[in-house]
């Protein structure tokens, strides 16, 4: 053991090594590398995610990227939509499969019970060769043709994680609404998947993204379980903290953690942003009562940790910036809110003649 950490701690660790304490240059594939990935089940979301963190982020600078097949868009961690590089993809998807099968079981085993789900993939392949693309909808009703009765939905869903497929852009682009494309990952990308992919790989990717971390925390953040003699195995490699309840964390040997009084700024995250949902143990950045609201709106950080949720909607030629906050902000950090909010809005509602921003309560109960 090398120390006891606070939950303090282990917020600064973790915010810097998300990019989140100050705004990085690196380039938004550089940042997706870093992240492994990030939570895309919409597609706005991870423009904000870079946003939050790159130095004059501007759209096109994700979408380029997108258009020319360096990332890519895919079911991935914890059987929901992630964008990853393409060169991470290849590995990363391979370890994914066994976890991916039990998330088709438990999402979709009840409508497809009884058929033969390598045939489900195989029928799916043939009907993606050649780098055809099909919409969900579309392949949704070639399925059904073969299991006539069944539902589309869950017969196109389930091809997800059976098989290896992306959702080409403009899918996953800025504004984008409409069906998913599916098509075939290793003839999207003109590459094949890793044949020798290894979980020690992702353990070692996660800590330097979320780190210090539990053995838990590895297997929440990827939806992947017994990850614990991966981790004994890698031991000797990595530095072992004590945290505020006597639980193991893990860290990689080189890794600076910065001091637990380092200021932060204030940070509106993504929807579902990877930062506040990659610890099986959250309390780094929130307590116990407001995790159920990051599922379903976007975070605001105030001194490192979750004291709002963000969303923005139009009002005629207005984009209003509402900020709902768990208790109330003093004036200080109010006016911090104020300002990374002004940038919020001038990045995600260009385009309105108008910007307001409201600060309300968390409504409860």
């Amino acid at each position: 053991m090398t120390g006891r950490l606070t939950l303090r701690a282990l917020n600064r660790a973790t915010l810097e090594r998300q990019l989140l304490t100050r705004r990085t240059g690196l380039s938004p594939l550089a940042v997706i590398e870093r992240l492994t990935g990030l939570q895309a089940q919409d597609p706005d979301p991870p423009y904000i995610g870079l946003w939050s963190r790159i130095d004059e982020f501007r759209i096109e600078d994700l979408t380029t990227p997108l258009e020319e097949r360096s990332v890519v868009r895919a079911t991935l961690f914890r059987g929901t939509q992630h964008l990853v590089t393409a060169d991470d993809y290849l590995w990363v998807r391979p370890l994914l499969q066994p976890m991916l099968d039990r998330w088709q079981k438990g999402g979709f085993g009840r409508q497809t019970a009884g058929v033969d789900l390598g045939e489900i993939a195989e029928v799916s392949r043939g009907a993606l060769a050649g780098g055809r693309i099909l919409t969900r909808p579309e392949l949704g009703r070639l399925l059904t043709e073969r299991w006539p009765g069944r539902d589309p939905v869950a017969l196109a869903r389930s091809v997800q994680g059976l098989l290896p497929v992306v959702h080409p852009p403009p899918d996953g682009t800025w504004g984008r609404r409409g069906a998913t494309p599916f098509t075939l990952a290793e003839e999207w990308l003109g590459r094949p998947l890793a044949r020798d992919a290894s979980m020690r790989r992702l353990v070692l990717r996660y800590l330097a993204g979320f780190g210090p971390a539990t053995v838990k925390d590895v297997q929440a953040w990827s939806g992947t379980t017994r990850l614990r003699a991966v981790v004994e195995e890698l031991r000797p490699r990595l530095r072992v903290f004590t945290g505020e309840h006597g639980e193991e964390l893990f860290d990689l040997p080189d890794v600076r953690l910065p001091g637990p009084d380092t200021e932060v700024p204030v940070r509106f995250l993504a929807a579902l942003d990877n930062v506040v949902l990659g610890h099986a143990d959250r309390s780094r950045f929130m307590s116990a009562d407001r995790r159920p609201h990051v599922i379903v709106e976007a975070a605001v950080l105030v001194d490192g940790v979750v004291r709002a949720l963000w969303g923005i909607r139009r009002q005629g030629t207005t984009a209003v910036l509402t900020v709902k906050c768990f208790s109330p902000l003093h004036a200080r950090e109010e006016a911090e809110v104020t300002d990374e909010g002004v940038r919020l809005l001038r990045f995600a509602a260009a385009d309105a003649e108008r910007h307001d921003i409201r600060f309300v309560p968390v409504a409860t109960g």
